[in-house]
This record gives structure tokens, sequence and C-alpha cells, in this order.
């Protein structure tokens, strides 16, 4: 089979295609034929060699897909050959066939096409259990999140209002040019991450500041998150797209003044530890996709061969929106 395959840190130039052999499932895992693979910005970490993403060379990306189950391994139930599935592997998912968890193995919906079913495993996922599990959104939240532009930043503004919110919506960018389309995506305003966003975000929010954050660029808007978090407000911090350094977390005596609350997320380490609840996540995600109530634009990426350039965007940002590469099918 035919896979993507990255060979050292680094960009484009150490990725390629390999022909490997189809993997078999063990005991309570499901191997899939994948139709769609997403992309997702945790592989563009991986590629830039961020501590902490990847074990060993040459790495095998890829966390989302939709396709077809090829094979089941012992004691799974629910699941047959043959059934249209979304699963969310540990890796490998850029390639023809993936091994994932029967446990992360959830049937797509009838009437849902697997182009849309390949975004719900990560990217959607995510973006629910960071509203609901990590953020606490209730009713009347004023939420902000960073890489509004980007696909959990498109997400989280179909969700707000589908889970309950009701506030207003700001999104921060990192090129100006992005803020029309996270307004276009439902965001009340968008604004370019530079010396006039907390200004902005004051004026937006009238002064008081914002219930919920929503970060996914390690702490290096940190501090900027704590000047505009409202009293009682959390922030969630979920990856470390930058890349740099992380800083330490604030005094407790400044979470306690401001009775704030800083919160980590981790897709991974969920799916390891309580897979349960991550599976209910994309089992909402798919319900919602195929009920229409959920619309999620995807851009979709020719082939694996393709993949490299669009991870060039992603980490360029460039790229906006959710993409998904057409695998096979």
């Amino acid at each position: 089979m035919r896979a993507l395959v990255m060979t050292a840190p680094g960009g484009a130039e150490h990725t390629e295609i390999r022909e490997v052999e189809a993997p078999s499932p063990g005991p309570g895992q499901v191997a899939v034929d994948v139709a769609y693979a997403g992309l997702n910005f945790v592989d563009v970490m991986g590629r830039r060699g961020d501590a902490g993403y990847v074990t060993a060379w040459p790495y095998r990306p890829g966390k989302e897909v939709a396709g077809t189950v090829r094979a089941v391994g012992e004691g799974v139930t629910g699941l047959a050959v043959g059934d249209r599935v979304a699963a969310a592997p540990v890796g490998g998912g850029l390639a023809e066939v993936v091994l994932a968890e029967a446990a992360l193995t959830v049937p797509v919906p009838d009437g849902l096409a697997l182009r849309e079913a390949a975004a719900a495993p990560l990217g959607l996922a995510t973006a629910v259990l960071l509203l609901t599990d990590a953020g606490r959104l209730t009713a009347g939240d004023t939420v902000l999140v960073h890489s509004a532009g980007g696909g959990i930043g498109h997400a989280v503004a179909q969700l707000v209002p589908l889970i309950g919110g009701g506030g207003r919506l700001i999104g921060t960018v990192g090129r100006p040019e992005k803020a029309a389309s996270a307004v276009a995506s439902g965001y009340h305003h968008a604004f370019a991450r530079d010396e006039a966003l907390p200004e902005a975000v004051r004026a937006a929010t009238g002064g008081r500041g914002v219930d919920l954050v929503l970060d996914p660029l390690g702490t290096e808007a940190l501090e900027l998150d704590l000047e505009l978090t409202a009293p009682g407000g959390r922030i969630v911090l979920f990856g470390n797209a930058g890349g740099g350094a992380v800083a330490d977390l604030p005094p407790l005596g400044r979470l306690m003044a401001g009775n704030l609350t800083v919160t980590g997320f981790s897709h991974r380490a969920l799916a390891a530890t309580a897979p349960e609840r991550l599976a209910r996540a994309i089992r909402t995600v798919l319900d919602l996709l195929a009920s229409g109530d959920l619309t999620l634009p995807v851009t979709e990426v020719p082939g694996l061969a393709a993949v490299p350039a669009a991870h060039d965007a992603m980490a360029e940002g460039r790229a906006t929106g959710k993409y998904v590469v057409r695998v096979a099918g």
C-alpha cells in the first residue's frame, strides 16, 4: 500500500510516498481502508520536530480518517467488514490502510459523505471537547479563539450556537487577510494578532473582557489571554502551534485574584486515557453533520502527493479552514 512518510525533521523535502506493507489488526483493533484523511496542524508540528510529537523517525503522520472497515481484530464487536467509519488512529492515517482502536472507530451515519466525516475524529471532536469538557461553555459566554481561520477555529464558530452559547464570538488570526474568512464562518469580530489587538477586544466586549479563551499557541499569547479574560473566566491551552519554548504558568496568586482557570487539553492524551469521551464527541459531530445542523466546508487535497504542499501552507499560515486529502475511492 501507499503511505506518506516523514523521514527526518524539517519540511517538505523530508516527506515522501512509500510502498509499505498493509497492517493487520490486533486484539481490539480494526483496519480501515482510508477514503479520506484529515490534515491537522499536529502533523506540521511533528514534521518540524517539535518536542513530544514524534518518538522516532521515519514517522507516519495522520490522526483522523474516514473509510470502510477492512478487517477486525480479536474481541471487536459492533463493527464489521465493509462498515463506513470514522476513526482516530494514533498515527499513520495518511495511507491507504490504517490501524485504529475499535473504541475510537465510529460508524458514519447514512447520508453523510466520507469526505466530510474525515474532519470529525480530531478536528471537530476537539472543537466540541474544548467548548464542553475543557471550556465549560455556558449560555451568554463571550469566547475568544486564537487561530480562528483554521479548521478548529471554523468548527468552533459553528458549534458555539449549537452547544448553547449565544454570547459574542471573537477570533484572532495571524494574517490580517484571514479576518474576513473568520467573520464569514460565524465570528462576530476577527482581529489580527498585533499591537492593536488588546484594545480591539476590549472595545468588542465593552471593556468587560472574555469568559473563555481557546488558545493553540502554547504560552506565547498567555499574557494577553490573562489580560483579556474577565473575572471567573477560563483559558484552555491546547497546543503549541508557534513551536517556541513553553513558559511557566502564571503564579497562583494572579489566578486567585481573578478567579481564573488555566486548563490544558490534549486530544492524544484523551484518546489514551479516556477513549470513551473522545468517541462520544466523534459521534456527536457525526450526528450533527448528518442532520445538517453542522456544516463544515472542507478543501479537498487531490492525493497523498499533494499533502506536503498543504502542510507548507498550514505551517506558513496561508491555509484557511479544514483540509482533507482524498486517499482512495
